[in-house]
């Protein structure tokens, strides 16, 4: 899912603040993209350029490299074995959480009268107890069908976070980069909170109830009206609303606004540093030997096969301390989103880069210009 929040209201950041965390990790720039040809360039030209897109598993690029007769093999026999048990289960996990959100949601009506804001995230008593335990528990589920059996978890904690109060330590929001639609999964079984989404998704078969019992947040991509204002309200609205009332949802979101091959951090949106209110930084990485769960140039449906005919499929979570903005990171919340994202580029080895969606656009139109000549 690549979901996008406008950058509103935000200041250039200030020079030698005390908020500011010092990095000096690589710095990928990107390059005048205007000029990009896909008869002019070669495959190697442009991954230099678009090196944040870039795949490096076996399959290749967009999935569509030569394999060796060994990876053949395997993946034929994954193709009639484990790929339709993965669906069978998988779709069958599906409906079962739809119908138990169907069943909790019975009578019940959305929390807004906005179509487009419309959400059961703040039902009460067991509806919502039910709708998150089996949330969840069903969101493990499907992840352990997709071949991830073990999750790795890892915990920095500072002195900052231990001089805390408990009832301090909520984060208003959780901040974590973005690789792949798996990102989701594992957020849903770990805290399942709410996301920002399109808004076709609200409408999609089975997944639409889902995002509403969610509390998904609805925005229409690439939207140059007031609604994205309205959007970055609603937003900073429920980043207040769960930071002050622990029964509320977490919002959760994706500031690269879009997904990475999991090697580099990508400039961060404001949209959820504006409510000022301590964010909860988590990094997700996905090891890999043949095949990478990242989403970066591979087509949907070939991902989604790829990914089912892997056998054992690997997740590395770092969840980092509860950041707390320092008054110049609230008074200017580009240095906050600047500063969190500096850090936790440092703390998951990541390669911080400026490129961003347009670039990926560019960078994916290339590639299909150059494999339609082949």
């Amino acid at each position: 899912m690549e979901s996008e929040l406008k950058d509103l209201n935000s200041k250039p950041p200030k020079p030698n603040g005390n908020a500011t965390v010092r990095d000096d990790r690589p710095l990928l720039k990107s390059d005048s993209v205007s000029s990009v040809s896909s008869t002019s360039e070669s495959v190697e030209e442009l991954e230099k350029k678009f090196a944040a897109y870039v795949r490096h598993d076996v399959y290749g690029t967009m999935g569509r490299g030569e394999l060796a007769t060994k990876e053949k093999l395997l993946l034929g026999f994954a193709l009639v074995t484990l790929l339709p048990i993965r669906v069978i289960l998988a779709f069958t996990v599906l409906c079962c959480y739809y119908l138990i959100c169907r069943v909790c949601t019975m009578f019940s009506a959305p929390n807004r009268e906005d179509e487009q804001q419309e959400d059961y995230a703040h039902l009460g008593g067991w509806r919502r107890a039910v709708i998150v335990a089996c949330g969840r528990a069903l969101s493990r589920v499907m992840l352990f069908i997709f071949g991830f059996y073990w999750i790795t978890h890892s915990h920095t904690t500072m002195e900052e976070d231990k001089r805390q109060p408990e009832e301090a330590r909520r984060p208003g929001v959780i901040i974590s980069n973005h690789v792949s639609y798996l990102d989701i999964l594992y957020h849903m079984s770990n805290s399942f909170p709410s996301f920002v989404a399109k808004r076709s998704v609200a409408k999609l078969p089975l997944v639409g109830l889902i995002s509403k019992c969610l509390g998904c947040v609805y925005v229409q991509r690439e939207s140059k009206s007031s609604d994205f204002k309205g959007v970055s309200a609603v937003v900073t609205e429920r980043i207040r609303e769960a930071y002050q009332n622990k029964s509320a949802p977490l919002m959760m979101l994706f500031p690269e606004g879009t997904t990475t091959n999991g090697d580099y951090l990508l400039p961060f949106k404001t949209g959820g540093f504006l409510a000022k209110a301590p964010v909860l930084p988590v990094i997700i990485k996905y090891p890999y030997q043949r095949f990478s769960p990242a989403w970066d140039s591979i087509s949907g449906v070939r991902h989604v096969i790829f990914l089912l005919c892997q056998f054992v499929n690997n997740i590395e979570v770092i969840r980092l301390p509860v950041y707390y903005p320092s008054q110049q990171e609230m008074d200017d919340p580009k240095i906050y989103a600047d500063n969190v994202r500096r850090l936790m580029a440092t703390e998951g080895n990541l390669t911080l880069s400026d490129i961003g969606l347009a670039e990926k656009r560019i960078y994916h139109a290339a590639l299909n210009g150059l494999f339609s000549q082949c």
